[in-house]
């Protein structure tokens, strides 16, 4: 089989990096490209390594020596916009998960997780969808208004494109993104779980997600809902 997706891998630890190219070897469809130390190491290869041009996928640590992981993010974005970035980390914090993602991130993993879900991880957000590792979802969830926000209804976006989302559909997905649960959102905006869940459907069908959790990604990205 054709090797179709191309990883860069950024990790400062010699010993993880070894664990991963291993688990990316065994993979027909996956080839992994590149290996950098450091943040600085990994914008200059992605700019100026002609190997590299075609990278789909960015493995990033965030706990780098120098430039953090955070920092950049948006700067290997702009470096090689085709690819993808995931997080790959220890950190479970859900301050770092939300500003990950708010950095542009694609995905979020931990470290310990399994080499078979990270290949899986991995196809999902080359193929073109948002993956966070489903042990940090209820800290996404949490994480995305402040508990002072959540006591009172939704404010309204400006700036927002209500040609995808309607006005009340901006609502339901602020509401998703303080981890309230159909019946909550139903109570809150006095509307029958049924409608509630006629608009989670639209919302998904618009912004061309499956579940919550690619909704609540799409929506910090685009300042539907904020992060703390």
């Amino acid at each position: 089989m054709k090797k179709n997706i191309h990883i860069v891998l950024v990790e400062d630890h010699p010993e993880y990096r070894a664990v991963i190219g291993m688990a990316l070897a065994r993979e027909p469809d996956m080839e992994l490209t590149g290996q950098f130390s450091t943040a600085e190491d990994a914008l200059q290869g992605l700019q100026h390594d002609a190997r590299l041009k075609g990278t789909d996928i960015v493995l990033l640590d965030l706990n780098l020596p120098a430039m953090s992981g955070l920092e950049a993010l948006p700067r290997i974005s702009e470096a090689c916009p085709g690819a993808k970035i995931i997080v790959l980390t220890r950190s479970d914090r859900e301050a770092d998960v939300l500003s990950a993602i708010s950095h542009g991130a694609a995905g979020y993993l931990l470290k310990d997780i399994e080499p078979s879900m990270m290949v899986q991880a991995i196809r999902r957000v080359a193929a073109g969808e948002s993956y966070v590792e489903p042990s940090l979802t209820k800290k996404l969830f949490k994480g995305i208004t402040s508990r002072e926000e959540a006591k009172a209804p939704p404010k309204p976006v400006h700036g927002m494109d209500y040609d995808r989302l309607s006005a009340r559909e901006v609502e339901v997905m602020q509401l998703i993104g303080r981890g309230m649960s159909n019946a909550e959102i139903a109570k809150t905006l006095f509307l029958s779980e049924k409608t509630v869940k006629n608009h989670l459907t639209n919302i998904f069908r618009k912004l061309q997600v499956t579940d919550r959790t690619q909704a609540v990604l799409y929506a910090i990205k685009h300042k539907i809902v904020t992060v703390e």
